[in-house]
């Protein structure tokens, strides 16, 4: 342990009991740190946050904020010498205005809590990650996290108003507003989502909330092959239609599904793709695209009821979960420009079959961003071999596309060495000075991000 660590036994909430730092060491990305972190501070307030920061402020420790863990890119992962600041405690939602729709709520609120409140006004909180049971608003703010409705409402950034947040020197910025629309000042408020936790730490945000459609509509389609899934999600966009959902899964993923599940769908064809439209004119919309995919499915079937509905949706919900019972799980997040879907698919089953890794395919179909998840036996290594040399690949080729290394998970550590290719030299150069202006000794999750 570090000298200048147990400064933290003054910290209240501060432990440094093995077990204890043995359970926030990494997250859900597979990654596992060679060591433990040093201590671990449970926050329960903001005056817990503040003073866990003054002291590493003081000391020059390094901090790692972690929220519920779920971060697929190892971005909450912690080794020895630095400190873990957990904000899982900080968990109440503090109130909800159901006439002006918006939330105000602690990091750690799970996702899944914040739309069961906004329900009972009639009101939902549109950026829903397939984690949305299991994963908190803090962490959904830090990596900007998107799911399913984000085709049609949008990712976290749309839908944060404003933020209260602890700067490394314990000090408190608050930013954004609780109105629609502001323009004062510099937009600090978007800089911090999907910062990472490397600028500040989230201890409260106004959330924007939207009414529930009036009016939901649900389709599956499938097809022979996903390259055709693919071409059709394309279309889709190419006919300047606007679906509230559009999901695609690849044929191992739903084998794996059905294996886990005990469902059917990999019998109905070789990829599923998932659409659904919301509003007054929602069957009109469907309509529209179950025209619009038709040259390319062998079977499309409109759900004839809401309970058929959400099993569906619980279908695409079910994968990362149904691939864990498979193995060790890498979950990639790139995104192609959508007239690329179909080429993706393609180089990502290319990248399979030269690297011999096992790559199983979903995406958010209706802006781009794909899933490819890499399983591997539980002794295997995702950060070497095979497996790193295959997430290498999975870059480099949304990059040939014209598109991005991630897309909603963040960078963390496991993308971290193809930053630059991505952003250049200069961009690079302009995020660390901001960095440095907000984080001058350089102790929030470093390694991480930038």
């Amino acid at each position: 342990m570090h000298t200048d660590t147990r400064a933290f036994a003054a910290h209240p909430r501060a432990s440094f009991d093995t077990a204890a730092r043995s359970a926030v060491a990494t997250d859900r990305s597979g990654y596992e740190p060679p060591t433990l972190p040093d201590a671990v501070v449970h926050a329960e307030s903001v005056d817990d946050v503040v003073q866990a920061l003054r002291l590493a402020h003081e000391h020059g420790l390094p901090v790692v904020p972690r929220g519920a863990g779920t971060g697929l890119a190892g971005g909450s992962s912690a080794h020895a010498g630095e400190i873990v600041l957990d904000v899982s405690r900080m968990n109440r939602i503090v109130g909800i205005d159901p006439v002006e729709m918006i939330a105000v709520v602690q990091p750690g609120v799970l996702n899944a809590e914040v739309n069961a409140a906004a329900a009972e006004h009639g009101l939902f909180y549109a950026p829903d990650p397939a984690s949305t049971a299991i994963c908190s608003i803090g962490g959904n703010i830090a990596t900007n996290a998107g799911g399913m409705w984000c085709a049609k409402y949008g990712v976290t950034r749309e839908s944060v108003l404003g933020l209260t947040v602890v700067l490394a020197d314990g000090r408190i910025l608050r930013t954004g507003r609780s109105t629609i629309k502001g323009v004062t000042g510099y937009d600090l408020n978007a800089l911090f989502i999907g910062s990472e936790g490397t600028l500040g730490v989230v201890v409260e945000a106004t959330l924007r909330l939207r009414p529930r459609p009036v009016r939901t509509e649900t389709l599956a389609a499938y097809f022979p092959d996903v390259e055709a899934a693919g071409r059709a999600a394309s279309a889709i966009t190419a006919a300047r239609i606007q679906p509230s959902i559009l999901e695609l899964m690849d044929g191992p993923t739903m084998d794996a599904v059905d294996q886990a599940e005990g469902t059917r769908h990999r019998e109905l064809g070789g990829a599923f793709l998932l659409a659904q439209t919301d509003g007054f004119g929602a069957h009109l919309e469907l309509d529209e695209i179950a025209s619009a995919i038709s040259p390319y499915a062998t079977t499309v079937h409109r759900a004839a009821d809401p309970e058929e509905a959400a099993a569906l949706v619980k279908a695409r919900r079910d994968a990362i979960p149904a691939l864990e019972k498979l193995g060790r799980v890498s979950i990639g997040d790139i995104a192609v420009p959508r007239n690329r879907l179909a080429d993706a698919f393609a180089g990502l089953e290319e990248i399979g079959s030269r690297t011999g890794t096992r790559i199983f395919s979903v995406a958010h179909a209706a802006d781009g961003n794909l899933h490819p998840m890499i399983v591997v036996d539980p002794e295997e290594s995702i950060t070497s071999g095979p497996a790193k040399a295959a997430l290498a690949d999975m870059f480099h080729l949304a990059q040939r596309l014209g598109g991005t290394l991630t897309g909603e998970h963040g960078v963390g550590i496991l993308k971290r060495e193809w930053v630059g290719e991505e952003l250049g030299a200069t961009s690079v150069e302009i995020q660390r000075a901001l960095k440095s202006a907000l984080d001058p000794t350089g102790i929030l999750n470093p390694g991480k991000a930038i």
